[in-house]
């Protein structure tokens, strides 16, 4: 059977001719577990996250919501410091997971699915979704479990493949303004080249 979302570490494994996939499968959940509990065995106090469990569907946010590792800390510290105050995650990817248990959607979200009510629907629903939307690799797990003390609320990406993080809504509105210019510079970009 095919394993639950967040049951598998994605590493680099080495696979033997001839061992079956249940075999290969439970290295992988095993490899998470021992992990997991090495991780959550050294957590920092007061997160917001109760069980291994919701420390693994919050890593796997972080997983979606950015490539770039060096990044995984600070995604970390935003959702936990919403987490803290209860304040919705507002994660697309969590949109995302529930239009389409998170394959790729090859365009933007478009209000109806972020108005949709899903219970994976940060926008709508406060707090974790019910379950993890992505097998989170390492760098998110570690981020999760230990993350920076930054006071930041809000990141938005910056059109250079990574993300402008801000601590207060007007400065993120700003950091959306920078964003939307982009996009539009990219948008009319195609079309000069007619």
């Amino acid at each position: 059977p095919v394993p639950p979302e967040g049951a598998l570490l994605p590493e680099t494994y080495e696979v033997v001719r001839g061992e079956t996939r249940a075999a290969v499968l439970q290295r992988m959940m095993d490899a998470r577990d021992h992990l997991l509990a090495a991780l959550w065995a050294k957590r920092k106090p007061g997160l917001p996250v109760h069980t291994p469990e919701e420390a693994v569907t919050l890593a796997s946010i972080v997983e979606k919501e950015t490539a770039l590792a060096s990044e995984r800390p600070r995604v970390a510290a935003v959702y936990t410091n919403r987490l803290k105050i209860g304040m919705k995650l507002d994660a697309d990817p969590t949109v995302i997971y529930g239009v389409n248990k998170g394959l790729p959607l090859g365009r933007g979200l478009r209000a109806s699915e972020l108005a949709a009510d899903t219970p994976y629907n940060t926008y709508q629903h406060a707090g974790l979704p019910p379950t993890p939307i992505a097998n989170p690799g390492r760098a998110s797990l570690a981020a999760v479990m230990d993350p920076p003390d930054t006071g930041e609320l809000y990141f938005v990406a910056d059109g250079t493949g990574g993300s402008a993080f801000a601590k207060t809504l007007d400065e993120h509105s700003r950091n959306v303004a920078r964003w939307r210019e982009v996009e539009k510079a990219h948008h009319a970009a195609p079309a000069a080249k007619r």
